[in-house]
């Protein structure tokens, strides 16, 4: 029996999956719609972890003329023996290793100051001068092979660096013969880091000559692929590029590429001996559409499906998110106004919001305007596209939360910022009102607290519990208990005071489908307290007086009744 292909988690060269027998899932047919499309350059731009980096090795593997330091030719057709390319015609295959290739990532330069994210960036082309050493064997000019040397050995000149793909590109020409196929990867990278750190335009200068130098009719092109999360151009990144394609995820081109369509995600779980679990995959990592395909997160399926073959308990989880900081929808969240956080409620309720659609966004204007934000929520995968509509030639899309992946990423943000809100709010006058049986003050204290929260799980029981269990947590003088056994059951809440005799507070809430039903709600709540006895323990422990409230809330108000209401 063949060994079964292991899950590939965090492989980015396309050649590994060959030597480590890895589970490939075959985009090979990209490399046909490229050479179908004529474009000299093209901008891909795709969520992070959607396979850009594995795809650009395969471009590289493909089409490279790749050779050994001593000038020997390396074949890698075998790296695409039963794929899908193999089976277009010579038309494209034709192009296999056919030309020099300069692939060049900018993920390196995250980093806090710009010097340290120009020497990153500098360190990878070095590297990639280092892999195209054996063009020192050719033919050169003198001047040429010293400016060649001084880059490769970290020695040349700014100025060198900041066109040393165009000068690379020169120097492969000359020794093949062809023009370089360029690939650049994470090309936003830089740009989304420097405008966090402060360097934004010191590092904007350095990217636009390295890109210009490069893909600005350059005879020495043959064609570039850049890849990135957004289409960047206000900045003059790609000023002049007449020969630019762009392809967003609203693109129908490439669409099927990046991410995982309906049909691999079942391939491969009947590939593993998993497709009961489809179901499952499918509401928590399915829902992203580009152009008009349906996708799945490729990182996440692959995590998933890793984790329930090693037996866990239970699969789904954040993966996606795991992968960076979500700074942008916390920032969202917590610079909310009241309409935002409308949206971002109907969003939450599985609802759609419709926005005008921003292909070009700058990172130095993403929080000019909700809409910028939105975009960006957009782009970077963390909202879907339902449909779309053009009015007055702009583009406005119904978005949504794609799937319980992200979801969770929204809620978990909600929680966090609400967390951070109480840690300053004085939640004295609640407590007063709750001792003094004040249930007027206490309501008006909950309705103005949920006003100004965003509420998720469409107002059910559990998001009002875990709205109170915040509110009331660190209120100094009491001890709060969430769902603890006492008496016949476990009461939602229960305050005990921090001395021997002190007073014990006991809340159960219900959540009402309607306003009408909340002062029943509020009876029932009461009377649940008495039959199960909840007081009973604390009595016996010496509390005293022991208050008694049934919460009954709808959306955002809230009715309070004291025990002797039943």
């Amino acid at each position: 029996m063949m060994e079964q292909k292991k899950i590939p988690i965090g492989y980015e060269d396309f050649k590994t999956f060959k030597e480590e027998n890895l589970y490939l899932v075959d985009k090979t047919l990209m490399i046909q719609e490229l050479l179908d499309a004529g474009a000299q350059t093209s901008l891909i731009t795709r969520p992070r972890r959607f396979g850009k980096t594995l795809n650009l090795s395969m471009l590289r593997r493909f089409f490279e003329d790749e050779r050994t330091s001593d000038g020997r030719k390396i074949d890698n057709r075998y790296l695409f023996d039963g794929l899908a390319i193999m089976e277009t015609g010579e038309r494209y295959l034709s192009h296999m290793g056919q030309y020099p290739v300069v692939s060049l990532s900018l993920k390196s330069a995250k980093q806090p100051t710009f010097a340290m994210a120009h020497a990153s960036l500098v360190d990878d082309i070095i590297k990639e001068f280092e892999r195209h050493a054996y063009v020192l064997l050719g033919e050169m000019t003198q001047r040429d092979r010293e400016q060649f040397t001084a880059a490769m050995n970290g020695k040349a000149e700014d100025i060198v660096y900041a066109k040393a793909l165009k000068f690379l590109s020169e120097c492969l020409y000359k020794y093949h013969g062809k023009e370089t196929v360029i690939l650049i990867d994470e090309y936003d990278v830089p740009l989304e880091n420097a405008y966090f750190q402060g360097f934004y335009d010191e590092m904007i200068g350095f990217i636009r000559s390295l890109f210009e130098s490069a893909l600005k009719t350059s005879p020495y092109l043959k064609l570039g692929v850049v890849t990135g999360c957004l289409r960047i151009s206000k900045e003059s990144i790609f000023t002049g590029l007449n020969n630019l394609e762009i392809h967003s995820v609203i693109s129908p081109n490439y669409s099927r590429y990046f991410g995982f369509t309906e049909a691999e995600v079942k391939t491969m779980l009947e590939y593993y001996d998993l497709s009961e679990r489809y179901e499952e995959a499918k509401s928590w990592y399915d829902g992203y559409l580009f152009g008009n395909t349906e996708i799945y997160n490729p990182w996440s399926i692959l995590y998933y499906t890793k984790s329930v073959q090693s037996g866990a308990q239970i699969a789904t989880k954040p993966y996606w998110s795991n992968t960076s900081g979500n700074d942008i929808v916390k920032s969202m969240i917590e610079d909310a106004d009241d309409i935002t956080r409308e949206e971002l409620e109907t969003l939450m309720d599985g609802g759609t919001i419709e926005k005008p659609v921003h292909e070009e966004i700058t990172y130095g204007d993403i929080h000019a305007s909700r809409d910028n934000l939105w975009n960006f929520l957009f782009f970077t995968g963390y909202l879907k596209m339902k449909s779309q509509r053009i009015e007055n030639r702009d583009i406005y899309i119904q978005m949504a939360i794609p799937n319980e992946e992200i979801a969770a990423i929204y809620e978990r943000s909600i929680k966090e910022w609400f967390d951070k809100k109480v840690e300053d709010l004085d939640k004295s006058p609640l407590i007063k009102a709750l001792e003094e049986g004040d249930c007027e003050a206490a309501e008006h204290f909950i309705s103005q607290q949920l006003m100004d929260t965003i509420s998720y799980f469409d107002y059910a029981e559990s998001y009002y519990h875990g709205f109170l269990s915040g509110l009331l947590k660190n209120t100094g003088r009491y001890v709060v208990l969430s769902n603890r056994e006492s008496g016949n059951g476990r009461p939602d809440l229960i305050l005990k005071e921090k001395k021997f005799m002190g007073k014990a507070i006991i809340i159960e809430l219900k959540a009402a489908e309607s306003f009408a039903e909340m002062e029943a709600k509020c009876k029932e709540a009461l009377r649940q307290i008495e039959k199960q006895d909840y007081a009973a323990p604390l009595a016996a422990d010496g509390y005293r007086p022991i208050l008694k409230y049934g919460i009954a809330l709808y959306k955002k108000g809230c009715i309070i009744k004291k025990d002797e209401c039943i």
